[in-house]
């Protein structure tokens, strides 16, 4: 498995959640992309480089924005966002931006 970071919206938002079994859907996603990060879909034009996973649970659909960087010793994972798929990629741009 690949190790993992979170950048601050994202630890913002896993440390919020308050639903267990949501927090769980989100564990065993990112257990998914840490195995495999090609699992996720590959962004374009300016998300180019960010991959996204979708997770829908109780009629809601939720993302998770992560990105692959190549150190020395092997890949590493980095959670940038997670949240409601509403206004979801429009934050991301804003957050990257700054």
């Amino acid at each position: 498995m690949f190790p993992v970071i979170y950048y601050p919206p994202a630890k913002k938002y896993f440390k919020k959640l308050k639903d267990k079994t949501l927090k769980k859907k989100f564990e065993e996603a990112i257990k998914e992309i840490r195995s495999d990060y090609k699992v996720g879909e590959m962004k374009v034009s300016d998300l180019a480089g960010i991959y996204g996973y979708d997770i829908y649970w109780n009629k809601i659909n939720y993302e998770i924005a992560y990105k692959v960087d190549t150190l020395e010793n092997g890949e590493i994972i980095i959670i940038i966002m997670a949240g409601t798929r509403e206004n979801f990629w429009n934050e991301l741009k804003k957050y990257i931006k700054n």
